[in-house]
């Protein structure tokens, strides 16, 4: 037995070491991409911050353009008020022309009984009020439509603004792209016939809630926030189910912050080739779907094959080293605002 103690110990140990080796070389199938979403984290800062000003000055001209319509509306209501009461207003200026400022009392006076005295005093009063109310109603109307005016030049300027910021969030954006090697116009995924996702809930004025990491990641034993959970709820409901990562502690990115999700172009988890035939199309339709509906679920920006899409200046070439992960060639990234 002494004699056979090593030789076991020694069989074991190697079988212990093969083990070992087979783990470590065989890929896990459901390995969440190691690559920090690709690119800087000063890329990332800046895509982030000319995502959201692009977004933000997007919601601003939209609701200037509204609330421009609506002034219309109001000074056209006001016009056509005061135009109709012309007319009235010139005939009382006339009256008071012609008659004067006494000859109300002198109507009076040349009564001929204390009835027709009564009579013609109830008249009068009955014609000042007449008077008074189409005067105080021209008058508000030209006050509206001035006030109105006025708001519509104030609204143009806003818009004027809001399309120098959008200028320069397009600008941002193209510039932190270029900085990391890529940026150039790109083709893009497109398709027309990518259903439209339930839109995620936003404040009364257009803008989108803040949030944080608050709900369970059906994906991890992580969190992720609200807005993310419906646009991976509403993106399997479309027929996307292949195995999806969203959570993960890394050291920036969207990810630790529950804002971002991998989604596996092949079924069965993130593989270390590039995506080729069915896991392509795959991805390809994800990608175009996330990008037609981004104004619905507030998409900040996509990444699929060496591409991203930004809302400031749509599909551009995204430039990465490395293997599969690194250039987003074995799953689609998805961040949200």
């Amino acid at each position: 037995m002494a004699a056979t103690l090593p030789s076991r110990a020694k069989h074991g140990l190697a079988l212990l070491a093969a083990t070992v080796m087979l783990l470590v070389a065989a890929p896990a199938a459901h390995a969440a991409p190691s690559d920090p979403e690709g690119g800087s984290k000063t890329l990332r800062a800046q895509l982030e911050s000319a995502a959201k000003g692009h977004v933000e000055a997007k919601q601003k001209l939209a609701a200037s353009k509204k609330r421009q319509g609506q002034l219309k509306v109001t000074l056209k209501q006001a016009q056509d008020r005061a135009a109709a009461l012309d007319g009235r207003v010139q005939e009382i200026a006339s009256r008071s022309y012609r008659q004067g400022r006494f000859t109300t009392m002198t109507m009076l006076l040349n009564s001929s009984s204390p009835d027709g005295f009564l009579d013609r005093m109830l008249r009068l009063d009955q014609m000042a009020q007449v008077d008074g109310h189409a005067l105080t109603e021209y008058r508000n109307a030209v006050t509206t439509a001035e006030k109105a005016t006025k708001a519509i030049d104030l609204e143009v300027k806003e818009q004027q603004n809001q399309v120098k910021v959008l200028a320069r969030k397009k600008q941002q954006a193209e510039s932190a792209l270029a900085a990391a090697g890529g940026g150039a116009v790109a083709g893009g995924f497109v398709n027309a016939n990518s259903p439209l996702a339930k839109a995620a809930p936003r404040n009364s004025d257009g803008s989108w809630p803040k949030e944080s990491c608050t709900v369970n990641d059906p994906t991890t034993s992580g969190c992720i926030t609200p807005r993310l959970l419906n646009a991976y709820q509403q993106a399997k409901a479309a027929g996307f189910k292949r195995y999806t990562s969203c959570f993960s502690q890394r050291s920036s990115g969207e990810h630790p912050k529950g804002r971002a999700c991998d989604f596996s172009a092949a079924p069965g988890g993130f593989e270390n080739v590039n995506a080729s035939g069915g896991d392509r199309t795959y991805g390809n339709n994800l990608a175009a779907y996330f990008v037609k509906n981004a104004e619905r679920l507030g998409v900040m920006y996509v990444i699929w094959y060496r591409q991203i899409w930004h809302p400031s200046n749509g599909w551009s070439s995204y430039s990465g080293s490395g293997g599969p992960n690194a250039t987003h060639t074995n799953h689609v990234h998805l961040s949200m605002l």
